[in-house]
């Protein structure tokens, strides 16, 4: 999209915004840096965010992974994932997060993989809440919550839009728009414009 067709995207969907309810899947969105020019960090999502959903704290989600470190009975958090929930936290986001596991892995240099799935929180979150959103906005490309999509689109009549990077996107969530299971694919790359813009605006 462009920088005028994205403005008046925006500027059509500002009387859906009370209604949307957005999904950041952080473990997926993290992947995009590899494609994107801007920083993918929190702050800069949230800013992201706040173009689609405003209002309620609820309805602006954020999935990610709390890492305790390989060792169970560990109870403390390690400083790079607290550090990213408290961010998440302070920008606005309702956090919801699982503990990491750690696998044996011989594959891995280190021995072990870490592995977080948040996919069936999304999916009943998503259920849970349809009476307090029209919209959907998924931040990631990943096809694995294309059926909850679906079953949303087609009993209660939910619309879903689905944000993602160039190159980022699952054949999945192709094949879901083109069948208008997901009405339209964003792309982040085009809206790197929109963060300049606000910070140029807050100097």
């Amino acid at each position: 999209m462009t920088q005028g067709e994205i403005a008046n995207f925006l500027k059509d969907y500002d009387q859906f915004r009370q209604r949307t309810i957005v999904v950041v899947d952080f473990g997926n969105v993290e992947k995009w840096k590899n494609g994107l020019n801007w920083k993918v960090g929190v702050p800069e999502l949230a800013r992201l965010v706040k173009n689609f959903s405003t209002g309620k704290v609820f309805l602006r989600r954020f999935y990610y992974g709390a890492d305790f470190g390989k060792h169970e009975a560990c109870q403390i958090m390690t400083q790079w994932s607290d550090k990213i929930l408290n961010r998440a936290k302070i920008n606005g986001f309702e956090v919801v997060a699982k503990r990491v596991k750690y696998i044996c892995s011989k594959d891995s240099v280190f021995g072990f993989e870490k592995k977080c799935d948040l996919d069936v929180e999304m999916a009943v979150d998503l259920i849970q809440e349809r009476d307090n959103y029209d919209t959907i906005i998924l931040f990631s490309g990943d096809g694995d919550l294309v059926r909850a999509l679906e079953y949303l689109s087609k009993e209660y009549g939910k619309k879903s839009i689905v944000m993602s990077a160039r190159g980022h996107i699952g054949r999945e969530v192709i094949d879901a728009q083109k069948v208008g299971i997901i009405s339209e694919i964003l792309f982040a790359d085009d809206f790197e414009y929109r963060l300049n813009m606000e910070r140029f605006i807050r100097r």
